[in-house]
């Protein structure tokens, strides 16, 4: 019996030692990755499409005004923001309008439906001397993940025989960075 279990210890330390040279630790590490891509935003919003670059309101004039003088403002009141990835260089493409080229006086026009047609301007200045054709540019300093402010201003000119009513225009605009 003595035997026996010396047997058995000796199997009970031959498995606690082999049990001990199977322990083994292995190393390694974790990869992360995060890919960042350039960005902006026009008044805050971060949309690709759809985004209101803005506002441009002539106020409320009688029919025999003569010019009226807005500016286009963004979500807060202010001037349009544009907000982009650090080393990007924006630029804003003022497109076309719904009905440009209707109504002498201006590139485009405000118009109320019925077939009358107020014509305007955009201007990249408050004096109204630097007109921005369609499709016209406005480039932008390279960010530095600054919001940068867009001053861009219109005047509607006034001509005989407008009825009253609402005048409106939509107009594409593009942003590139």
């Amino acid at each position: 019996m003595r035997t026996t279990i010396a047997h058995c210890i000796f199997a009970g330390l031959g498995l606690a030692l082999a049990a001990q040279a199977q322990a083994v630790t292995v190393t390694g590490t974790i990869s992360s990755t995060l890919i960042l891509t350039a960005a902006c935003q026009v008044n805050g919003s971060g949309a690709t499409t759809g985004l209101n670059f803005g506002t441009l309101n002539f106020g409320t004039q009688d029919t025999l005004f003569t010019s009226a003088n807005g500016q286009v403002l963004g979500g807060g009141g202010g001037a349009m923001s544009i907000l982009c990835s650090a080393g990007t260089v924006p630029i804003v493409k003022v497109r076309a309008g719904a009905h440009d080229g209707l109504s002498s006086g201006g590139t485009r026009a405000l118009a109320d439906g019925s077939g009358n047609f107020v014509p305007y301007d955009f201007y990249t200045d408050a004096g109204h001397t630097q007109v921005l054709a369609i499709d016209g540019t406005i480039s932008l300093p390279t960010s530095t993940g600054v919001a940068q402010t867009v001053n861009l201003y219109g005047q509607a000119r006034g001509k005989t025989g407008l009825p009253a009513g609402t005048y409106t225009d939509t107009v594409a605009v593009e942003l590139s960075f």
